[in-house]
């Protein structure tokens, strides 16, 4: 087999964690970047849930695609499955992203399972914001994990305004 795409657009743009050969910017239609899931183990507990970061239907997504060498394929699917998948919050869908400068690939990408009882739903900026504040798991502080992720798209020049959003109400609470 070849080599295949991973999109990532959340943690996996600031923290892949695997080899990869190439790293293009890259387009999901039919899905936006939403804090749409609630975190009880690595931004928050079960008593005091976080949000992190899903692939939510509607909209579109830029992120990250990354192009990984076939011989890695079993290597890489293991890591992100053990990553992505340990609460099973999350479904393994291999989707077309549109990459910047023409083309058009399939790529493994991790969208929320909207019947788990993690998913958060579409939280607007205020609620989202509430839900961050304070919240701590084992993985750090959630609005750590806010803030890095608007860094590195900033960084990236992606704009995502209602994560903005929500950041800046953050800062305010």
């Amino acid at each position: 087999m070849g080599d295949f795409w991973v999109f990532g657009y959340g943690s996996l743009i600031w923290r892949p964690g695997f080899a990869h050969v190439e790293t293009r910017r890259a387009r999901l239609h039919g899905y936006r970047r939403s804090l749409c899931v609630y975190s009880f183990v690595h931004r928050g507990t079960r008593q005091r849930p976080g949000l992190v970061l899903g692939l939510d239907h509607g909209g579109s997504c830029v992120g990250l695609a990354y192009r990984v060498p076939g011989e890695l394929r079993d290597e890489v699917i293991a890591y992100l499955r053990e990553r992505e998948l340990v609460t099973s919050v999350y479904l393994e869908r291999t989707l077309k992203v549109r990459l910047d400068g023409g083309g058009t690939v399939e790529a493994v990408a991790y969208v929320v399972d909207r019947k788990h009882e993690q998913y958060a739903g579409a939280l607007d900026a205020a609620e989202a914001a509430a839900v961050v504040r304070g919240a701590v798991g084992r993985s750090g502080d959630n609005e750590d994990y806010v803030l890095s992720t608007l860094k590195h798209l900033e960084a990236l020049e992606i704009r995502d305004h209602w994560l903005e959003d929500v950041a800046h109400r953050i800062a305010t609470l």
